[in-house]
């Protein structure tokens, strides 16, 4: 009979526990906040650099457009976001924060920040370099750009 691995031998398994855990517990504290996980990281691609077609927000987020305007939607609704016509090309328009949606972000960015000190904490500052860098050597070699949204 031909050997099977076991699923705890595979660092998929291991990133995926790990990712599962991080994720799911930063998705409570966001949703306690009225967003998602994919709403902050849109609101988070906007706020460093103002109104912006949805063509370019979805190109720097590695999204389809039809992704970002379900997002765009959404935040819209919300009262985060604001629709724009867009001076330099009268057909299309433009996203920005509003007040409340730059208020929001740092306050979302620090529930990341804790997230991440909560969970990466019991590594030594040498230990979460190295993971980091690992993580990041990872994803540039195999060429992942997408913002991951869950």
């Amino acid at each position: 009979m031909t050997p099977v691995s076991d699923l705890t031998d595979h660092t998929g398994f291991w990133m995926r526990m790990v990712s599962n855990a991080v994720s799911q517990e930063f998705a409570r504290k966001v949703a306690a906040e009225g967003v998602t996980v994919a709403e902050w990281s849109f609101m988070r691609a906007l706020y460093d650099k103002g109104p912006m077609p949805p063509s370019v927000l979805a190109q720097r987020m590695g999204l389809t457009r039809g992704a970002v305007s379900k997002l765009a939607d959404r935040l819209l609704s919300k009262g985060l976001i604001a629709r724009t016509e867009n001076p330099e090309d009268k057909r299309g328009h433009r996203l920005a924060l509003t007040a409340e949606g730059r208020f929001k972000v740092p306050v979302l960015a620090a529930l990341a920040d804790a997230n991440d000190a909560a969970y990466f904490g019991v590594l030594s500052k040498s230990e979460h370099h190295t993971l980091n860098r690992l993580l990041k050597a990872l994803a540039e070699r195999r060429g992942l750009k997408t913002i991951p949204l869950d």
